[in-house]
């Protein structure tokens, strides 16, 4: 069977974002984001919301492009979220009205968000900024909204459904007859199901890039090549110990950075999970028995499973890719070749 790698390729500059993929996105202050779902259904609002690779992972694959000042924002979600920063300062706040706790991370930093807390982030810097976001398991619930969203949502046209559909009415839309409205979780369920953790707490799901730390036992690891463990649920079947992010709650993916210098290469080697590669930085070749592609910063590719994949570094610059592999455990690598690997 003939795959086609470049279904499985979405490139940054093709992305094609959801200006209303939220209840909050005609909010002063909101209104400039754009959303974007590649791998998955995501947790979009707006049934218009395009979806770049609909097949299901384990976990979802979105961005966030936002202007500076633009905000997300306080919402909560029923699975794990997960935040690369590719571009820009942003700053990410906890808490209904988002002032109980906040971290700024620039390019490069990681954080992972627990479930049922209230969050929200907003581009600080100066230019335009992009999150690459994942989301676990392959459905991903709904949002819960701060009290103050719908408020604000409601003076600006939009409408959500229960379920999680929204209406937009500055376009049109109208509310189906019938049809029951979201409501705003209760005083009771923001105190007792949606309250923050201490900042150590949360803490503990923050990751500079100057803290990563390559793992020698890598099976990818190889003169230039450095494979460094973000998120590590549990010990993986391929040498990862726990950590150094593992949560308190489920994430159900592990995900790695992996930096190659300049021409190094990862000889060609098999899993039997998914493997989702985002390029950060320089221009990275994926080389399989269907074909090679090349990936540059902002692009996303999810591999077949089972398909031999190798990788080298073409650019003059090093490359820096984060890797998401499904499962807790995350798989053993097969090299084609153990005397190439």
């Amino acid at each position: 069977m003939t795959i086609d790698l470049a279904s499985r390729l979405v490139r940054y500059a093709d992305l094609r974002p959801c200006t209303n993929a939220f209840v909050d996105t005609r909010t002063p202050g909101s209104e400039k984001k754009e959303n974007f779902t590649i791998i998955g259904p995501g947790v979009a609002e707006n049934p218009h919301q395009h979806v770049h690779i609909a097949e299901r992972h384990g976990f979802n694959i979105g961005g966030a492009r936002q202007p500076p000042k633009c905000t997300n924002s306080q919402h909560s979600h029923d699975t794990a979220e997960v935040f690369v920063v590719h571009k820009g300062t942003w700053r990410f706040t906890w808490g209904e009205n988002a002032d109980d706790g906040h971290v700024d991370l620039g390019p490069g930093d990681v954080i992972s968000l627990p479930i049922h807390v209230f969050r929200g982030f907003e581009n600080i810097g100066t230019d335009l900024g992009f999150l690459f976001a994942v989301l676990g398991g392959n459905d991903a619930g709904k949002v819960t909204w701060a009290p103050r969203v719908f408020d604000l949502a409601t003076k600006y046209g939009l409408v959500l459904l229960e379920g999680g559909r929204l209406v937009d009415t500055t376009i049109g839309e109208t509310v189906p007859p019938g049809a029951k409205l979201q409501q705003p979780p209760t005083r009771e369920q923001i105190t007792q199901q949606l309250r923050s953790p201490s900042h150590e707490k949360m803490a503990q799901g923050v990751l500079r890039t100057d803290a990563f730390t390559p793992h020698a036992g890598s099976p990818l690891a190889a003169p230039g090549v450095e494979e460094c463990p973000l998120i590590t649920p549990r010990a993986t079947k391929d040498g990862f110990a726990p950590g150094p992010i593992t949560g308190w709650w489920t994430h159900g993916f592990n995900l790695r950075c992996l930096r190659l210098s300049s021409g190094a290469r990862v000889a060609a080697h098999t899993r039997d999970e998914e493997e989702v590669i985002f390029v950060h930085r320089g221009v990275m070749e994926v080389a399989t028995p269907e074909g090679a592609l090349l990936l540059g910063p902002g692009d996303t590719f999810t591999t077949p499973k089972g398909l031999a994949r190798a990788f080298r570094a073409t650019s003059s610059e090093d490359v820096v890719a984060y890797v998401v592999r499904g499962g807790d455990e995350a798989g053993a690598v097969t090299f084609v070749d153990r005397k190439a690997a």
